[in-house]
Protein backbone atom coordinates (compact mmCIF):
# COMPACT_ATOMS: atom_id res chain seq x y z
CA UNK A 1 0.00 0.00 0.00
CA UNK A 2 1.03 3.56 -1.20
CA UNK A 3 1.97 5.95 2.11
CA UNK A 4 -0.55 9.26 2.17
CA UNK A 5 2.07 11.90 0.49
CA UNK A 6 3.91 9.68 -1.69
CA UNK A 7 5.24 11.01 -4.78
CA UNK A 8 2.72 10.86 -7.47
CA UNK A 9 3.02 9.97 -11.39
CA UNK A 10 0.15 11.62 -13.10
CA UNK A 11 0.05 9.87 -16.68
CA UNK A 12 -1.74 11.88 -19.56
CA UNK A 13 -2.60 9.64 -22.60
CA UNK A 14 -5.41 9.08 -24.76
CA UNK A 15 -4.68 5.57 -25.04
CA UNK A 16 -6.79 3.08 -22.70
CA UNK A 17 -4.06 1.05 -23.00
CA UNK A 18 -1.07 2.67 -23.00
CA UNK A 19 -2.23 3.94 -19.52
CA UNK A 20 -2.95 1.18 -18.12
CA UNK A 21 0.24 -0.40 -19.40
CA UNK A 22 2.66 2.32 -17.46
CA UNK A 23 0.43 2.56 -14.74
CA UNK A 24 1.38 -1.43 -13.78
CA UNK A 25 4.85 -0.74 -14.39
CA UNK A 26 4.45 2.42 -12.19
CA UNK A 27 2.80 -0.04 -9.64
CA UNK A 28 5.34 -2.80 -9.72
CA UNK A 29 8.63 0.07 -9.40
CA UNK A 30 6.19 0.61 -5.48
CA UNK A 31 5.23 4.67 -8.10
CA UNK A 32 1.81 6.03 -7.20
CA UNK A 33 0.30 7.32 -10.50
CA UNK A 34 -3.02 9.15 -11.76
CA UNK A 35 -4.26 8.45 -15.32
CA UNK A 36 -6.10 11.01 -17.15
CA UNK A 37 -7.35 10.57 -21.17
CA UNK A 38 -7.50 13.86 -21.49
CA UNK A 39 -4.94 17.36 -20.87
CA UNK A 40 -8.30 18.97 -19.28
CA UNK A 41 -9.27 16.07 -16.82
CA UNK A 42 -5.12 16.61 -15.48
CA UNK A 43 -5.91 20.30 -15.13
CA UNK A 44 -9.64 19.98 -13.30
CA UNK A 45 -8.43 17.20 -10.88
CA UNK A 46 -7.04 17.90 -7.42
CA UNK A 47 -3.44 17.09 -7.09
CA UNK A 48 -1.67 16.69 -3.79
CA UNK A 49 1.11 18.58 -2.56
CA UNK A 50 3.69 16.15 -2.86
CA UNK A 51 6.87 15.76 -5.12
CA UNK A 52 5.41 14.73 -8.63
CA UNK A 53 5.99 14.75 -12.55
CA UNK A 54 3.64 14.37 -15.48
CA UNK A 55 3.86 11.42 -18.26
CA UNK A 56 2.32 13.07 -21.18
CA UNK A 57 1.48 12.02 -24.54
CA UNK A 58 2.39 14.62 -27.37
CA UNK A 59 -0.68 13.76 -29.39
CA UNK A 60 -3.73 14.04 -27.48
CA UNK A 61 -7.16 14.89 -28.67
CA UNK A 62 -7.81 19.12 -28.47
CA UNK A 63 -5.06 19.80 -27.44
CA UNK A 64 -1.29 18.44 -28.08
CA UNK A 65 1.12 18.41 -25.41
CA UNK A 66 3.74 20.69 -26.56
CA UNK A 67 0.82 22.94 -26.44
CA UNK A 68 -0.05 21.80 -22.86
CA UNK A 69 3.06 22.30 -21.76
CA UNK A 70 3.43 26.13 -22.35
CA UNK A 71 0.13 26.31 -21.23
CA UNK A 72 0.75 24.73 -18.06
CA UNK A 73 4.21 27.30 -17.50
CA UNK A 74 1.59 30.51 -18.71
CA UNK A 75 -0.51 28.75 -15.76
CA UNK A 76 2.39 28.92 -13.12
CA UNK A 77 1.60 24.88 -12.87
CA UNK A 78 5.89 23.74 -12.60
CA UNK A 79 5.81 20.01 -13.24
CA UNK A 80 8.66 18.02 -14.35
CA UNK A 81 7.47 16.56 -18.01
CA UNK A 82 8.32 13.22 -19.65
CA UNK A 83 6.93 13.32 -22.99
CA UNK A 84 6.17 10.08 -24.63
CA UNK A 85 4.95 9.88 -28.46
CA UNK A 86 4.42 7.27 -31.56
CA UNK A 87 5.90 9.51 -34.10
CA UNK A 88 8.87 11.94 -32.58
CA UNK A 89 10.95 13.81 -35.01
CA UNK A 90 13.75 15.70 -33.70
CA UNK A 91 12.20 19.27 -34.04
CA UNK A 92 9.53 18.29 -31.65
CA UNK A 93 12.51 16.94 -29.00
CA UNK A 94 14.65 19.74 -29.29
CA UNK A 95 11.55 22.05 -28.59
CA UNK A 96 10.14 19.94 -25.75
CA UNK A 97 13.77 20.18 -24.22
CA UNK A 98 14.14 23.06 -24.56
CA UNK A 99 11.17 24.11 -22.99
CA UNK A 100 12.09 22.17 -19.87
CA UNK A 101 10.93 18.61 -20.42
CA UNK A 102 13.12 16.35 -18.64
CA UNK A 103 12.77 13.58 -21.49
CA UNK A 104 11.58 12.70 -24.68
CA UNK A 105 10.56 9.07 -25.27
CA UNK A 106 9.58 7.50 -28.35
CA UNK A 107 6.73 4.75 -28.44
CA UNK A 108 7.73 1.47 -27.82
CA UNK A 109 10.03 2.50 -25.15
CA UNK A 110 11.93 0.72 -22.57
CA UNK A 111 10.37 0.10 -19.34
CA UNK A 112 13.30 1.17 -17.34
CA UNK A 113 14.00 4.32 -19.73
CA UNK A 114 11.04 5.68 -18.14
CA UNK A 115 11.57 4.95 -14.84
CA UNK A 116 15.07 6.39 -15.12
CA UNK A 117 13.50 9.25 -16.87
CA UNK A 118 10.61 9.54 -13.93
CA UNK A 119 12.91 9.07 -10.60
CA UNK A 120 15.32 12.50 -12.44
CA UNK A 121 11.75 13.95 -12.60
CA UNK A 122 10.64 13.45 -9.28
CA UNK A 123 13.94 14.15 -7.89
CA UNK A 124 14.23 17.62 -9.56
CA UNK A 125 10.53 18.41 -8.15
CA UNK A 126 11.80 16.84 -4.51
CA UNK A 127 14.58 20.02 -5.19
CA UNK A 128 11.89 22.68 -6.19
CA UNK A 129 9.84 22.03 -3.20
CA UNK A 130 12.86 22.11 -0.90
CA UNK A 131 13.70 25.37 -2.37
CA UNK A 132 10.13 26.82 -2.27
CA UNK A 133 9.71 26.00 1.54
CA UNK A 134 13.12 27.22 1.88
CA UNK A 135 11.98 30.44 1.04
CA UNK A 136 8.60 30.43 2.29
CA UNK A 137 10.11 30.47 5.89
CA UNK A 138 12.93 33.02 4.61
CA UNK A 139 10.38 35.48 3.92
CA UNK A 140 8.29 34.26 7.23
CA UNK A 141 11.13 35.36 9.40
CA UNK A 142 11.68 39.00 7.05
CA UNK A 143 8.33 39.43 7.34
CA UNK A 144 8.76 39.97 11.74
CA UNK A 145 11.56 42.92 11.31
CA UNK A 146 10.55 46.09 11.89
CA UNK A 147 11.14 48.69 9.44
CA UNK A 148 14.36 50.31 10.88
CA UNK A 149 15.79 45.96 11.38
CA UNK A 150 15.23 46.00 7.45
CA UNK A 151 16.68 49.09 6.77
CA UNK A 152 20.30 47.80 8.81
CA UNK A 153 19.84 44.04 7.51
CA UNK A 154 20.10 45.68 3.84
CA UNK A 155 23.01 47.99 4.95
CA UNK A 156 25.17 45.42 6.55
CA UNK A 157 24.42 43.15 3.87
CA UNK A 158 25.86 45.88 1.38
CA UNK A 159 28.87 45.48 3.52
CA UNK A 160 28.82 48.51 5.68
CA UNK A 161 30.37 48.55 9.26
CA UNK A 162 28.41 49.06 12.48
CA UNK A 163 29.60 52.99 12.62
CA UNK A 164 29.07 53.59 9.06
CA UNK A 165 25.51 52.23 9.18
CA UNK A 166 25.52 54.43 12.49
CA UNK A 167 26.80 57.53 10.38
CA UNK A 168 24.52 56.63 7.48
CA UNK A 169 20.73 56.35 9.85
CA UNK A 170 22.00 58.80 12.14
CA UNK A 171 21.90 56.73 15.43
CA UNK A 172 24.54 55.35 17.78
CA UNK A 173 26.98 52.18 17.03
CA UNK A 174 24.92 50.26 19.94
CA UNK A 175 21.74 50.93 18.16
CA UNK A 176 22.77 49.36 15.08
CA UNK A 177 24.18 46.77 17.00
CA UNK A 178 21.30 46.23 18.76
CA UNK A 179 19.33 46.16 15.64
CA UNK A 180 21.31 44.17 13.94
CA UNK A 181 21.45 41.50 16.64
CA UNK A 182 17.64 41.40 16.08
CA UNK A 183 17.43 40.98 12.02
CA UNK A 184 20.29 37.73 12.68
CA UNK A 185 18.08 36.78 15.80
CA UNK A 186 14.63 36.50 13.58
CA UNK A 187 15.72 35.52 10.22
CA UNK A 188 17.67 32.66 12.36
CA UNK A 189 21.32 33.60 10.73
CA UNK A 190 24.04 31.92 12.10
CA UNK A 191 26.40 34.29 10.70
CA UNK A 192 27.21 37.46 8.10
CA UNK A 193 28.13 34.86 5.51
CA UNK A 194 24.57 33.67 5.85
CA UNK A 195 22.37 36.57 5.95
CA UNK A 196 23.97 37.83 3.29
CA UNK A 197 23.14 34.66 1.15
CA UNK A 198 19.55 35.06 2.78
CA UNK A 199 19.44 38.64 1.41
CA UNK A 200 20.71 37.14 -1.99
CA UNK A 201 17.63 34.84 -1.94
CA UNK A 202 14.94 36.91 -0.65
CA UNK A 203 16.59 39.54 -3.26
CA UNK A 204 16.89 42.54 -1.30
CA UNK A 205 17.85 45.71 -3.10
CA UNK A 206 20.77 47.89 -1.58
CA UNK A 207 19.14 50.72 0.16
CA UNK A 208 19.49 53.76 -1.79
CA UNK A 209 21.02 56.81 -0.47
Amino acid sequence: MTPAGAATVFIVDDDAGMRASIAGLLKSAGLRSESFGAAEDFLRSNRPEVPSCLVLDVSLPGINGLEFQRKLADAGIQIPIIFITGHGDIPMTVKAMKSGAVEFLTKPFDGQDLLNAIQQALDRDRVRRQQQSGLAELRKGYATLTPREREVMSLVVSGMLNKQIAAELGTSEITVKIHRGHAMRKMKADSFAELVRMAAKLELAPRKK
